[in-house]
């Protein structure tokens, strides 16, 4: 609470009372510059009141606002914020809320094209059945050559190699051959270490002169497909005085002639 003290009008200027004595211009006006020095000093102290010292002149001001009513401008405030938040919330869930209806009508869109194009395509298809069920029949027609001979030995290749083995003055008089078919597994040997094999060549071979039958049995081994040889035993016909020897020849998976197999396989 500020107290202000005014002075009458006439008080703050200074009272000069004349000089009989002074009779010269010069000493008045030493009396009214001494006056308006005065004047401004104490003007200037007015001007420039303390924050602790007494204002004198100043304008009274008295803040009878209760403590309450403080609080509750405080509190509106905060709600003030507190809407303006919840506001930009709702703002920003109805914005996704909208960008994620706008993808998901293009998903739509695109789902639906999709769908278009798809049965643009099976109604072109219809087109090509019978191509289709062609080549469907010429795929089972290569798969049943793949399977049916996949155990093919070419024998006559095969048996001139064998042929071509002999010696000059041997000749082969009979043939036996017992191979592989694809619907069944091959009996293999029941005597250990005998290799596995696929077929079974016995053949009787005749010469004038007892046969070199180890070198034959070794040029029986260049052969492709060659497992093992065992020979019989060396007779002598007296009618005819021909030597013949029995050999029985077993041959692996290397013979096939596999003309059906997919290339590079």
């Amino acid at each position: 609470m500020s107290i202000t003290l005014r002075r009458p009008a006439d008080a703050e200027q200074p009272e000069v009372a004349p000089d009989a004595t002074t009779s010269t211009g010069s000493s008045k006006d030493k009396t009214v510059k001494k006056a308006k020095a005065a004047g401004e000093s104490r003007s200037s102290k007015q001007k420039a009141p303390t924050r602790d010292a007494l204002v004198v002149g100043g304008a009274p001001r008295v803040d009878l606002l209760p403590l309450e009513v403080r609080a509750g401008r405080k509190a509106k405030r905060l709600r003030r914020g507190l809407g303006y938040g919840v506001l930009a919330t709702v703002i920003v869930m109805v914005l996704a809320a909208g960008a994620a209806f706008a993808f998901n009508v293009a998903a739509q869109a695109r789902m639906l094209l999709a769908q278009s194009e798809t049965a643009t395509l099976l109604a072109q298809q219809q087109d090509f059945v019978e191509v289709r069920q062609v080549q469907g029949q010429v795929a089972v027609a290569q798969a049943a050559q793949q399977v049916g001979a996949s155990t093919e030995i070419d024998w006559k290749a095969y048996l001139g190699r064998v042929q071509g083995t002999l010696p000059g003055d041997v000749s082969m008089q009979k043939v036996t051959v017992d191979s592989s078919t694809p619907m069944a597994i091959y009996a293999q040997a029941t005597v250990p270490l005998q290799p596995a094999r696929v077929a079974t060549l016995t053949f009787t071979a005749s010469s004038p002169n007892i046969p070199q039958v180890p070198e034959w049995l070794r040029a029986l081994a260049k052969l492709p497909g060659y497992a093992d040889a065992t020979p019989g035993t060396i007779t002598l016909d007296k009618t005819t005085n021909q030597y013949t020897v029995n050999i029985t020849m077993h041959i692996n998976d290397a013979a096939f002639d596999k003309r059906f197999q997919p290339k590079g396989k």
